[in-house]
């Protein structure tokens, strides 16, 4: 199953779609790749430092566990129903 998404789309909305994913779990990455000012998580994707390095040789299960982390993040920090602006 391929899913496709685009820029409107906020980053929970996007976590939503991938848990009902089995293989070829996309990259969370909209190309808006800059640190937040704490150099915690990357402000377009809100993927860690480490999360970003590992991602290309993760496993699909491991890439769902990020994206996991990810829309936990959004709920946190507030993205849940506000899209994303790059």
């Amino acid at each position: 199953m391929t899913v496709e998404f685009d820029a409107t789309q906020s980053i929970a909305t996007r976590a939503a779609l991938v848990r009902a994913m089995a293989e070829e779990i996309p990259s969370p990455c909209i190309s808006v790749c800059r640190m937040d000012l704490q150099r915690t998580y990357c402000e377009g994707c809100l993927r860690s430092i480490d999360e970003i390095r590992v991602w290309r040789g993760s496993n699909d299960l491991e890439k769902k566990a990020i994206w996991a982390l990810i829309a936990e993040r959004a709920a946190t920090l507030g993205q849940a129903l506000s899209p994303v602006v790059p």
